[in-house]
């Protein structure tokens, strides 16, 4: 999946289920060791490249309104 195709809303909407994901993976490594620790890794990072965009998207349109 490319997260430059994404529209804004999808944008914000992986966004925000990313951070879910994240969350439930936090919570089980917690309780009990996870299969693999991975998985944590790789969402923060996702989550951090869905926030990149979203920050790129903004600076973009605020150069475009001055």
């Amino acid at each position: 999946m490319d997260i430059m195709q994404l529209s804004n809303k999808d944008l914000h909407d992986n966004l925000r289920d990313e951070r879910v994901q994240l969350q439930k993976l936090k919570f089980g490594h917690a309780v009990s060791p996870i299969e693999n620790p991975q998985k944590i890794s790789a969402s923060k990072k996702m989550v951090a490249r869905y926030l990149t965009e979203m920050t790129r998207r903004r600076k973009l349109a605020k150069g475009q309104s001055n």
